[in-house]
């Protein structure tokens, strides 16, 4: 018997005006997910991720201990020409023990290519294809998605688009103590995951520690391990990867990030490997929004932000994307909280279907750099076309997946002439 959740959360929300000509729906109750007896040795929860150059991981679970970790996988159905040997684990969180963890990683892989591949020797065949090596490269991001009817909406609409990577900023089983949650997310996002890499970075909801008794990340850590040692970091809570032209990093909004954390230096010193002519984007995630004109997390992000958005403007970040806020919010090029040229483009996307519901309430008037803004969930997609132009567009679920309900070409950077300016500002990074 598993014990149940030691927190209660309240969420008050309050419906304000809405776009005009659009009626908001009304929210969707949790999933329910009836059991379903698997062979014990047969994967469960798969999902892919990353894991360095032309490599990916390849991550499940088995209720059998004795199924080794292994995947095999060929470009042909059921020809597995290579085999990979990974690591397993598993965790305890009070009366909870999980399943056999497997991480396995496989490679080196042809960009842009469909392999077939099997998990632990036995059970179902699965598809994945990696991603471009060049331009053009999509990315689907959603954040704060949770495990509700609109959770599923979301996921459908994205597997109507065609996208090569998913970033999620955040917040992924809102499991919240209830360690099955993270069993039955893991079961709901397979079909998706199983098939293009899933890059993450925690949220508040992934934070479940019990004073003296269990650790912070203890669940997220096991089961969504990023490439992080391949990045140069000491922890799966903050990495950097390169796909196609671009240079993503990834940072966590609950681990320290002042200027004499580990994060903050390791930040400074992964910034310094970018080189913009081999990635030309530069793109960053996390959880807590720094520029957010909701009244929902008012101010959770400015100590972050003060010790790093120096950073990132110094290197020319083109776009930040976050969550927590559950709504979507586009900002124009921002800097010090006004609008800048040379500033990133700050998008809020934690709208992917959470339980607690729609963040309706705004700060009035809008402020200048705020461009977008609205309750609903959905899901947005980033086509970076070539190195100076990508297109971003954001989704509601309730529109079919080709309506776009904010549309906006963003130039980079490095095409603007801003980095050039900012060559004085270099200190900063040295």
């Amino acid at each position: 018997m598993e014990l149940k959740s030691v927190l209660l959360i309240v969420v008050l929300t309050t419906a304000v005006t809405v776009t005009a000509g659009y009626v908001r729906p009304k929210p969707r109750e949790l999933l329910h997910f009836p059991w379903n007896s698997k062979p014990s040795s047969h994967p469960q929860q798969v999902h892919i991720s990353l894991a360095g150059d032309r490599h990916m991981r390849v991550t499940w679970i088995t209720d059998d201990k004795s199924t080794p970790s292994i995947v095999e996988y060929g470009t042909s159905p059921g020809k597995y020409i290579s085999i990979a040997q990974g690591e397993s684990s598993f965790y305890r969180y009070l009366l909870y023990k999980s399943g056999k963890i497997h991480h396995t990683v496989i490679g080196p892989l042809q960009p842009k290519t469909v392999y077939f591949y099997r998990c632990g020797g036995q059970g179902p065949e699965f598809q994945l294809k990696t991603p471009p090596s060049e331009f053009p490269i999509t990315f689907a991001v959603a954040g704060d998605l949770g495990q509700t009817g609109w959770t599923k909406s979301t996921l459908d609409h994205i597997d109507l688009c065609k996208y090569d990577v998913h970033l999620l900023p955040g917040d992924l089983s809102y499991a919240d103590y209830i360690q099955s949650r993270w069993d039955t997310f893991g079961e709901l996002v397979q079909p998706l995951s199983s098939a293009r890499p899933w890059m993450v970075t925690q949220g508040n909801h992934e934070e479940e520690s019990i004073l003296g008794l269990e650790d912070a990340f203890k669940s997220y850590n096991s089961r969504w391990k990023m490439p992080y040692e391949e990045s140069g970091s000491s922890s799966n809570l903050y990495y950097s990867f390169e796909v196609a032209g671009v240079h993503l990093i990834m940072l966590g909004s609950y681990t320290d990030y002042d200027q004499y954390s580990d994060q903050y230096n390791w930040l400074k010193a992964d910034l310094l490997k970018v080189d913009r002519k081999r990635t030309p984007w530069l793109l960053v995630l996390f959880h807590v929004p720094w520029y957010n004109s909701n009244m929902a997390h008012q101010g959770e992000g400015d100590s972050m932000m003060e010790a790093m958005e120096p950073l990132l403007y110094a290197a020319g970040a083109d776009a930040v994307f976050a969550g927590h806020v559950h709504a979507y919010e586009r900002s124009r090029r921002v800097y010090a909280g006004r609008s800048d040229p040379c500033g990133a483009v700050h998008i809020t996307i934690g709208d992917g279907g959470n339980s607690e519901g729609l963040a309706h309430r705004y700060v009035y008037p809008q402020p200048d750099w705020s461009v977008f803004r609205e309750a609903s969930f959905g899901h947005g997609e980033l086509k970076i076309v070539n190195s100076t132009h990508a297109l971003w567009s954001w989704h509601r679920n309730d529109d079919d997946e080709p309506v776009r309900s904010d549309q906006v070409w963003i130039t980079s950077l490095v095409s603007s002439g801003c980095l050039s300016k900012k060559k004085h500002e270099s200190t900063l990074l040295g």
